[in-house]
């Protein structure tokens, strides 16, 4: 039975029998706490008189299905299918059902804050969810135009696709109606619905194509935190940077931007609709990284208004270059647009970062991969779908240069509005403004897999010059393709204690082994510098000299972007077992203190963090978690007062505190007897500094409870779940277990909070009971709980903490005897490959 799935081949051969002209949606929220009302009409046309489909509904009570005037057996209803037989020319199709309210932020999510009490109502469709709303035909090449009718309480903000009408009292009710208008063609992925009591705030953008109506919202429980002045100078300078770089005007009319509760990822792209996590405004005071990365989000989505929105994939083969492009653009606008002009250099910290560990993972796939149904999509929202793929679209536009990329991607956009295409659609405009053959290109770049390490090998005369100069080439033994690049080659000198650039030469990389004849005769500088300014996807090695330049000077590299590059090598030679985790975290404590990019600055901690914990030789380990700590504790004392680098080491601190005297200094901060200057002990880092205690049993249930008193909000009861996790005791764990895989009544977030503490290092004792209930979990949780809680439990609750030769053994039987999903198998697969790397690694520190 095919249940909620959907292959490519069923989604080709419904699209090639219909073409579907219109939705006309009409949702009840009026109907009680569970359930909603849904109506659906649908006018299509099909091909083939006569002929049979599906249209796609999931976990609905059905009440009446209507067919071209005749009523239908409520029996066509199964399996999230409705079966449909003997369709015309011309059909309308009506369903009239109960729909279910979720929980867990797939299709209409409700939550009601525990602030206030106040309700809020927010829609998630993307991959397969607007069929948990109405009925549909869930593909994204079936567009359509919608037209939505809400009836909700007369005091309840009522938003969509198109621009909100005025409501129309009920009389005799406290309900009103809201009759949208019709939108644009669009997928239904990408359609949506937000109500609630929310708070509003409304803006216009004045642009080179007219006037676009802009909306803010939130709860009003958070209202004060909402910081529109810096949302609408960001949503104005990106309205303004697209417009003119696809030259093409917006295409949906209005754009609101919502901020809702316990939302599952960092955004979506709603054609004029945009929901976002609330988290992204803050109650306490974040570091700027935190706002940087929030930029590219709020960009991001907006790219996706032309690319995604108004340009479709038509199937989700080419999911990648929907969130690559928007990945990449983003980052595009933000250095072209905004403050942000650093923001290639988060990139390379951060999102690239993501992207190498996951090619490296045994789940690795193309990043054209072959979704050949709905169950595979949902597994590759991933580094390689985002980050691998803008790498490797910033590596085409070096490749063919950016006014022709621009050029061939506003052919593109004029070809296909309000339509479906395919990656070959693209290609063949870029193909025809930049003159260059990219089919070649495409096959070793997006249908291959695993990534390259690029080196120097040279020879040096007797003046120190190069004789020979030459950059090699390798690749994985499971993957080797050799890939083209177009690189920059830097050359750095140590100069009065700084090291600086002196010339960079850009040149092609093809093959093996890649001569550059423009370095002979070139004085051999302190550090040779691979991908200087990070064009291309590839991981870098230094030779010897270099290396020990890096390692003593990373401080001293003045460039911020050849410092990230410097910063992923390294992490890198550490998850390879080429550097030792004790010399990572000394660099780390070396460069931190004066780095400049605030995204290094908060994961460069994340990163050593994870290697004392996991990478370090057991028998070095206690004394490397007190350098460490050590370490925080001087890099928090000589901070600026103020900074946004005390801010990052406060918490960093608190996560390796873990002797009397790191803990005590904890506690005093918490309760404030002692105060660092400048460092604002606000909520959320409280909650930090209290999980800290509670971790090494020094906050109990009742301390736990006392702070959740002080912040009775759904972030304070998330941050308690978190805090109670993480307790040295049998007891906790239970708790966390139960809270987290067996019980169906537990927030997605909330969930997510706990499952993420649960394997606490350290806690090794306690989670030993867990690796043999994890496996069992694993058999049947995916069939039981669903994508979303499934995917969350199998990824952060793998227990890494029991890291050991035994370990793997045990995880390596199960997976060749399991029957479990593959979907879920492949989450056990990459907790098990990460589990190799330390051990590997802590072979590697104990030499």
């Amino acid at each position: 039975m095919p249940g909620t799935n959907l292959t490519r081949e069923e989604a080709a051969t419904r699209a090639a029998l219909l073409d579907v002209a219109s939705y006309a949606v009409e949702l009840d929220l009026t109907t009680g706490e569970q359930t909603f009302g849904s109506t659906t009409t649908i006018r299509f046309t099909c091909r083939e008189p006569g002929a049979a489909t599906f249209a796609d509904l999931v976990g609905a009570t059905v009440h009446e299905i209507v067919l071209n005037g005749e009523t239908v057996d409520p029996a066509a209803y199964a399996d999230s299918r409705i079966a449909l037989t003997g369709l015309a020319a011309d059909n309308e199709l009506v369903v009239r059902a109960d729909c279910t309210y979720s929980r867990t932020g797939e299709g209409l999510h409700r939550f009601v804050d525990p602030a206030d009490d106040r309700v809020y109502l927010y829609s998630q469709f993307e991959v397969p969810d607007a069929r948990r709303v109405y009925t549909t035909f869930e593909q994204p090449d079936l567009k359509a135009t919608f037209t939505f009718t809400v009836t909700a309480p007369a005091h309840w903000k009522v938003v969509s696709n198109a621009p909100t009408p005025a409501p129309e009292p009920v009389e005799g009710t406290e309900s009103a109606v809201w009759r949208f208008p019709e939108t644009e063609r669009m997928s239904t992925y990408i359609t949506a619905l937000v109500a609630g009591e929310y708070h509003e705030v409304l803006d216009t953008y004045e642009g080179a194509h007219g006037t676009i109506p802009l909306g803010h919202y939130c709860r009003q429980s958070i209202k004060e935190q909402l910081d529109v002045d810096e949302l609408v100078e960001l949503t104005k300078q990106g309205f303004a940077f697209f417009e003119d770089a696809f030259d093409f005007p917006y295409p949906f009319g209005k754009y609101d931007q919502l901020y809702v509760p316990e939302y599952n990822m960092g955004a979506m792209e709603n054609a004029g609709c945009v929901t976002f996590r609330d988290e992204y405004l803050p109650r306490s005071r974040q570091v700027h990284a935190f706002y940087e990365q929030r930029a590219n989000t709020v960009l991001h989505e907006m790219a996706h208004m032309w690319f995604g929105d108004l340009v479709t994939m038509k199937w989700w083969d080419d999911l990648w270059l929907n969130e690559s492009f928007a990945e990449w653009a983003s980052h595009h606008a933000m250095v072209s647009a905004t403050k942000y002009t650093e923001a290639w250099t988060g990139f390379t910290n951060a999102r690239k970062n993501w992207a190498y560990r996951q090619d490296q993972l045994p789940s690795t796939h193309p990043i054209a991969a072959d979704n050949h149904d709905l169950a595979a999509v949902e597994v590759n929202f991933d580094g390689i779908t985002y980050a691998k793929g803008a790498s490797t679209l910033k590596q085409l536009v070096a490749w063919v240069g950016i006014d022709e990329f621009l050029a061939g991607l506003r052919e593109y956009f004029r070809a296909h509005q309000f339509a479906n295409s395919e990656f070959g659609d693209l290609l063949a405009a870029l193909e025809r403004s930049s003159g260059r053959e990219l089919d070649s290109w495409a096959r070793e770049w997006l249908q291959t897999s695993g990534v390259n390490t690029l080196s120097a090998a040279f020879e040096v005369d007797e003046a120190g010059a190069f004789r020979s100069f030459a950059v090699q080439q390798s690749a994985a033994e499971a993957f080797p393709t050799i890939r083209r690049h177009r690189i920059g080659i830097g050359l750095y000198d140590l100069v009065e204690g700084r090291v600086v650039r002196r010339s960079v030469v850009e040149t092609d990389v093809a093959g093996e082994r890649t001569e550059v004849p423009e370095l002979v005769g070139e004085r051999q500088p302190d550090l040779v510098l691979l991908n200087d300014g990070d064009l291309t996807y590839a991981k870098i090695r230094l030779d010897e000299r270099s290396l020990a330049t890096a390692v003593e000077h990373v401080d001293a590299v003045e460039d911020s972007l050849a410092r990230a590059l410097l910063w992923g090598a390294a992490w890198d030679m550490t998850r390879d077992a080429e550097m030792s985790t004790k010399d990572f975290v000394a660099l780390v404590l070396r460069g931190i203190g004066t780095e400049t990019d605030l995204t290094a600055v908060s994961r460069l901690p994340l990163y050593a963090r994870t290697a004392v914990n996991l990478y370090s030789d057991p028998a070095g380990r206690t004394e490397l978690k007190a350098t460490w700590e050590r370490g925080l504790r001087g890099l928090l004392e000589s901070a600026d007062p103020g900074s946004d680098h005390q801010l990052a080491f406060a918490r960093a601190y608190a996560s390796a505190a873990h002797t009397d005297e790191g803990l005590d200094l904890v506690a005093a901060l918490l309760d404030g007897s002692a105060t660092v200057e400048g460092l604002t002990v606000d909520t959320d880092l409280r909650w930090t500094l209290l999980t800290a205690l509670a971790t090494h049993g020094r906050a109990d249930e009742a301390r736990i409870g006392e702070e959740l008193s002080r912040d009775n909000t759904i972030s304070g009861q998330e941050r308690a779940a978190m805090a109670r996790t993480v307790r040295p005791t049998a007891e906790a764990k239970a708790q966390a277990w139960r809270d987290a895989i067996e019980r169906d009544d537990v927030p997605n977030e909330t969930q997510r909070q706990i499952a993420y503490a649960f394997p606490t290092a350290g806690q090794e004792e306690l989670l030993e009971p867990y690796l043999e209930k994890y496996l069992q979990m694993a058999e049947t949780v995916w069939e039981e709980r669903g994508t979303q809680r499934a995917s969350t439990v199998l990824e952060y609750m793998f227990p890494m903490p029991l890291v050991s030769p035994a370990t793997v053994e045990r995880v390596q039987t199960w997976l060749e005897h399991s029957r479990a999903n593959p979907a879920a198998k492949r989450y056990v697969r990459e907790g098990l490959d990460d589990m190799q790397r330390a051990l590997a690694a802590q072979e590697r520190d104990r030499a």
